[in-house]
């Protein structure tokens, strides 16, 4: 840019010489010559200089501009990446969190399904789940009335006709000494409610299955209700909540068999609310008893403490003679003491004496 402004100086340099050659003759010419170069040395002396300082100083602001651009640019960049890292590090943190708490569900997961394996392992034998069933009953008891209460519950408890209940409650009248027996129908219920097998098979299991639980009604009337020793009722103790749920919906028919038989059909929640209401009822009638002989201690000591006032208004009205009394007394001695005080106080005046008569 610089080199091609000079060629035009110079080219203007060369026109206006022929101009000024034809019109001067040659000395004026080298005169004019010699002043102009003077002139156009110095112009583009300037004229370099001050177009490399404005140059010089665009470039320099130009460069604080971009550099300060940068700066900027490099400051929101490292901002953002420092967020972003930030947000990235705790979605990280809680990808891992999660990550071990699936990894801990997946053990508990795994755990439970060894565990339900096991116990649909023991379920199998008669004999295990009689004793799963006794063990449900016993913890229930334990939960409601305490660990052996015997004055309220015992466990494998004899009858007079030499039976043996899994538990005999002595509830309080009108309801009376309930026996409880835990039976477990499973067999047939598993099989009624498998929905592999076919229809035929299920129906069939269905029918054996009522069979089992009437058998079982049937039992427990039978043995665990005796007129005169027990209640007239019994409770058969279901440890699963689904066969209890299963006859209750979709069978009344064993329902209605079972109240006929005086068997009351529990399940281990609905026997914790019963039993619940009878620790209630039990505690509210012994709060009763207890009510009444306060009542009757409190009539006795009502008794001795109207005795308590007579003597003591005795006592009060000897006291306020005493003290009118004493009363009396102060005065007296007030009385006393003022005039001990007036006499020690009194000033005595000398009085001549009368001369003797003489004889």
């Amino acid at each position: 840019m610089q080199y091609i402004i000079i060629g035009l100086l110079v080219l203007i340099l060369i026109i206006l010489i022929i101009i000024l050659f034809k019109k001067n003759d040659s000395t004026d010419i080298v005169e004019r010559m010699g002043n102009l170069e003077k002139n156009m040395t110095k112009e583009i002396g300037d004229f370099k200089f001050e177009f490399s300082r404005y140059l010089k100083k665009d470039f320099d602001d130009l460069n604080k501009t971009i550099t300060n651009n940068l700066d900027k640019i490099n400051d929101r960049v490292n901002e953002r990446l420092d967020v972003n890292f930030e947000k990235t590090n705790k979605t990280f943190v809680n990808v891992l969190e999660r990550l071990s708490k699936i990894d801990e569900a997946q053990k508990k997961i795994d755990s439970l399904n060894a565990d339900i394996i096991g116990l649909q392992s023991i379920l199998t034998d008669k004999k295990t789940r009689g004793i799963f069933g006794e063990t449900n009953l016993n913890f229930i008891l334990k939960s409601v009335f305490g660990e052996k209460n015997d004055s309220i519950y015992r466990l494998q408890y004899t009858l007079p006709n030499k039976t043996i209940c899994d538990a005999i409650l002595f509830a309080p009248e009108p309801l009376g000494t309930v026996a409880i027996d835990s039976k477990f129908p499973l067999e047939n219920y598993q099989k009624m409610t498998n929905r592999k097998l076919e229809k035929s098979e299920r129906d069939m299991a269905e029918k054996m299955f009522k069979a089992d639980v009437k058998k079982h009604i049937d039992a427990i009337s039978t043995k665990y209700i005796i007129n005169g020793v027990t209640s007239s009722q019994a409770i058969m103790f279901l440890p699963a909540e689904a066969i209890f749920a299963e006859i209750n919906a979709y069978h009344p028919d064993i329902l209605t068999y079972a109240y006929k038989k005086s068997v009351w059909i529990t399940s281990p929640t609905t026997l914790m609310s019963t039993l619940t209401i009878i620790s209630m009822l039990i505690k509210d009638m012994t709060r009763d008893k207890y009510a009444k002989i306060i009542h009757n201690e409190l009539g006795k000591l009502s008794v001795e403490f109207k005795r308590y006032k007579e003597r003591w208004d005795k006592l009060s009205k000897s006291i306020e003679t005493v003290n009118k009394d004493v009363l009396s007394i102060h005065t007296t001695t007030s009385k006393i003491t003022k005039r001990f005080e007036e006499i020690s106080n009194a000033e005595f005046i000398d009085v001549e004496m009368p001369k003797q008569i003489e004889e």
